[in-house]
C-alpha cells in the first residue's frame, strides 16, 4: 500500500521532530516522510507529518499561523530561555495578575523578535545552538513576527506562575515572548511548559499517537488516519478543470479560462486548490494574460 497524505501528530515531550518522523519512518514503513514545523523536545502537540506526494506541502504547512500554550514561571532566567537550561539570573521582585495581563497585552501585532542563541538558525553557515553549546554568544538579527491574539489563562501570585495562549506567524519563539515577558515585568522568566494547539488548521483534538498509529497499522485502518492534501488548503478557492484543461495542465501548460469552471472571478495573484475528474491535483496561480483574461498556472503540483 502507497502511502499519500497528512498525520496530524500527537508529539510527546522530550522527542525532537526529527525523532518523530525517524520512528514513524519505521511504524509506516515508508522514506518519503517529513514534517510541517520543528517543535523543541520540550514542547508537545500538533506536529504534522507529510508522507508520499503530500511531502510537497510541508514547507506550506510550516508557514501556516499556530497556536500554543504557554506555562511560564517568574523570578529566574536561562541560558535556553526555558527550564531545561541553566539559570543565569535571578530576581525577587513579585507581579500582580493583573500587571502580567497588562504586559501580554503589549505584545499583540506586528514587531521584530530577536531568536534565542539556544535555536537552529544559521549565522554564517553555522547553527546558533551548536555557537551556544560552545558557550559563543553573536549578535542576531531581529525578525519579523506578528502576534495575533494573546491572553492570559491563569497565574498564581504565590507561586509568580502562570500560563497564556498565543496566535503567532510563522519564525516566533514562545519562549522569547516568556523571556521579553518577564523583562517587561522588571523581573526574569523561563518557560516550564509548551502544547502546540493549532497548526494551520490542524487542530489538537485531530492529533494521533505513535501508539494510535501502530494499531491502524495492525489492523488495516491506516489510510482512514491520513488527511487529503487539499486538507491544508481549505482556505484556498477552487478551481475545476475540464478535460482539455487538466491535459494543459499535465504538461506544465497554461490553462485558460474557457477550459475552467469560473477563472474569471478571481484576481491576479490569487492560489486556488486546482480538481480534475474529482481528484486534487495541484496550487494554480492565476494571472493576467499578455491578451486578456485570466490564465491558470502551474504554482505547485502535488501528484
Amino acid at each position: 500500500m502507497e502511502l499519500n497524505g497528512i498525520l496530524i501528530f500527537h508529539k510527546p515531550q522530550d522527542f525532537t521532530s526529527h525523532d518523530v518522523v525517524a520512528k514513524l519512518r519505521g511504524i509506516l514503513r515508508t522514506r518519503k516522510i517529513g514534517h510541517g514545523g520543528t517543535l523543541d523536545p520540550m514542547a508537545t502537540g500538533v506536529l504534522p507529518i507529510f508522507v508520499g506526494g503530500a511531502t510537497k506541502a510541508a514547507d506550506y504547512a510550516a508557514a501556516q499561523d499556530k497556536t500554543y500554550e504557554a506555562g511560564f514561571t517568574l523570578g529566574f532566567s536561562t541560558d535556553t530561555q526555558d527550564t531545561t537550561g541553566t539559570v543565569t539570573a535571578q530576581s525577587e521582585q513579585r507581579v500582580t495578575e493583573d500587571e502580567v495581563r497588562a504586559a501580554l497585552n503589549t505584545f499583540l501585532g506586528a514587531q521584530k523578535q530577536v531568536p534565542p542563541m539556544y535555536s537552529a538558525i544559521k549565522i554564517d553557515g553555522q547553527k546558533l545552538y551548536d555557537l551556544a553549546r560552545k558557550g559563543k554568544e553573536v549578535e542576531r538579527p531581529a525578525r519579523d513576527i506578528t502576534i495575533l491574539d494573546i491572553a492570559l489563562l491563569n497565574f498564581d501570585p504565590d507561586s509568580q506562575k502562570g500560563a497564556f495562549r498565543v496566535t503567532c506567524s510563522k519564525g516566533t519563539y514562545v519562549r522569547t515572548i516568556v523571556h521579553d515577558l518577564g523583562e517587561k515585568l522588571g523581573t526574569h522568566a523561563a518557560m516550564h511548559a509548551l502544547t502546540r494547539t493549532r497548526a494551520g488548521v490542524y487542530d489538537l483534538s485531530e492529533a494521533v499517537t505513535f501508539e494510535q498509529i501502530e494499531r491502524a497499522r495492525d489492523d488495516g485502518t491506516l489510510e482512514s488516519l491520513f488527511r487529503p492534501t487539499d486538507s491544508l488548503f481549505v482556505d484556498y478557492p477552487a478551481v475545476t478543470l475540464s478535460a482539455e484543461g487538466h491535459d494543459r495542465a499535465a504538461r506544465g501548460a497554461t490553462v485558460f479560462e474557457r477550459q475552467t469552471d469560473g477563472l474569471a472571478q478571481f484576481a491576479p495573484g490569487t492560489l486556488c486548490r486546482v480538481y480534475a475528474d474529482g481528484k486534487f491535483l495541484m496550487l494554480g496561480r492565476v494571472d493576467t494574460l499578455d491578451k486578456g483574461g485570466n490564465g491558470l498556472f502551474v504554482h505547485k503540483n502535488f501528484r
